[in-house]
C-alpha cells in the first residue's frame, strides 16, 4: 500500500531525523511502500506549516492509500475537534491513517470501525462543549456590558476564521485567504478589524470554558 509520512517538529533537527528513521522502518516491516515524505519544522510561536496543506491536498488527489504519523499531538495540534474533522477528511476520502505511538488510532486493521466509532463521539462531545462554550462566553460578554447583535459575516465564514487563528495563522494570513460575498453579491476579503473582533470573542468562548 502506498504510504505518506507526516512529521512535525520544532527546530531539532536530530529530532526530525530519529523520527523519520523509525517511521521508515515501520513501512518497511509492514510491506508499506513510502510515496511521500511531509515534514514541517515549526520554530518558535510559528506554526506554518505548508507541507500539512500540501499533503491534504495530495490526499484529495489520491497519492496515497495511508497517511502514517508519529502521534496524534503531531499530526496537529489546533484542537480535538479540528483534529477529528481532517482525519475524517481522510476517511472520507477513502485513505487511512495509523499513528505511530498510538496504536489503537488505526484505521487500516481489524479495528477501524471501532476507531471511528469512538472518534465520531469525541467530536460529538467537542461540539456539544463548544456549544456551551459559546452560550458562556456570550452571557459574560452580556454580562459585561458588550452589545450583541447578528454580524454580517456568514457563521461559516467566521468558523473558518476561528480555525485558522487556532491554527496559528497572522492576522495578515488570515486577510488574504478568507473571503465573503457582501449582500449585495459583492466578494471582499476579511477585514483585519472583523478578524480582531472574532478573535476576542474566540478568547472570551474559551475563557468561558476555562474559568
Amino acid at each position: 500500500m502506498k504510504v505518506a509520512i507526516y512529521v512535525r517538529v520544532s527546530t531539532d533537527k536530530q529530532e526530525s531525523e530519529n523520527q523519520i528513521i523509525e517511521l521508515r522502518d515501520y513501512c518497511k516491516a509492514s510491506n508499506f511502500q513510502i510515496s511521500y515524505e511531509y515534514v514541517d519544522i515549526i520554530s518558535g510561536k510559528e506554526d506554518s506549516r505548508p507541507n500539512w496543506d500540501r499533503l491534504f491536498l495530495d490526499a484529495h488527489r489520491k497519492k496515497f492509500e495511508i497517511v502514517l504519523f508519529w502521534d496524534l499531538s503531531r499530526f496537529s495540534r489546533s484542537g480535538t475537534l479540528y483534529t477529528l474533522q481532517k482525519l475524517r477528511e481522510l476517511e472520507n476520502l477513502g485513505i487511512g491513517y495509523i499513528s505511530y505511538q498510538e496504536p489503537y488510532l488505526n484505521t487500516v486493521g481489524q479495528f477501524k470501525d471501532v476507531v471511528i466509532s469512538i472518534l465520531s463521539t469525541v467530536a460529538k462531545i467537542e461540539r456539544e462543549q463548544i456549544s456551551e462554550r459559546t452560550k458562556a462566553g456570550l452571557k459574560r460578554a452580556k454580562l459585561n456590558g458588550v452589545v450583541l447583535g447578528r454580524s454580517s459575516i456568514p457563521q461559516d465564514i467566521i468558523v473558518k476564521v476561528e480555525d485558522l487563528l487556532k491554527q496559528g495563522k497572522s492576522y495578515s494570513k488570515v486577510n488574504k485567504l478568507v473571503t465573503y460575498r457582501t449582500k449585495n453579491g459583492k466578494l471582499r476579503h476579511i477585514s483585519i478589524g472583523k478578524i480582531s473582533e472574532i478573535k476576542r470573542c474566540l478568547s472570551e468562548k474559551e475563557g468561558a470554558f476555562s474559568g
